[in-house]
């Protein structure tokens, strides 16, 4: 392996908290269309990592449905036939019932698939969502094909997490 080639990743936006945006017009976070690459990736120093971005949907995960979870699934699928690690931007809220989905209906991911979320919107002074993406693009890079999660500088593997709306974080569930 050569330590220094540039190795792709894509990342899957699916909307959530993680790049809601403020809507001056009604005072409202919204989603929108993906802002990952003007809020987090341009800042980011990445010289050995080609970022592919795609957004499936920018949908508030409380509104998801299984149809939605299976659009999703079918979409990291898709995307897992070009041979690289994925990052899934997800709301936090069902982001365990998506991975639970993956796991349970497309086992057989050919490349590590890493989820993960924010309990901040990007642009808020104290938003987790640059500190949970770079952790979960450099996680992409290390572990072995299967679902995954990064959050608060923890790794879980799916379906074996939850979140922990009292400590504002996620848990294990083993």
């Amino acid at each position: 392996m050569d330590h220094n080639e540039i190795r792709p990743l894509t990342i899957l936006t699916t909307g959530g908290t993680i790049e809601k945006i403020y809507d001056e017009s009604d005072g409202n976070l919204i989603n929108r269309d993906t802002i990952i690459k003007n809020k987090i990736l341009q800042r980011l120093r990445l010289p050995y990592t080609d970022i592919h971005v795609s957004a499936v949907m920018a949908k508030d995960s409380l509104l998801m449905d299984e149809a939605d979870r299976k659009f999703i699934s079918d979409t990291i699928l898709e995307h897992a036939k070009r041979g690289f690690p994925i990052v899934v931007l997800h709301g936090t809220d069902t982001m365990d019932l998506t991975a639970q989905y993956c796991v349970e209906h497309a086992a057989k991911v050919s490349v590590p698939v890493v989820f993960t979320g924010a309990m901040k919107p990007m642009g808020f002074d104290d938003s987790d969502a640059t500190q949970n993406v770079i952790e979960a693009i450099f996680a992409a890079h290390l572990q072995q094909p299967g679902y995954w999660m990064t959050f608060h500088g923890r790794l879980y593997e799916a379906p074996h997490f939850r979140k922990n709306r009292q400590k504002g974080s996620f848990e294990s569930t083993l």
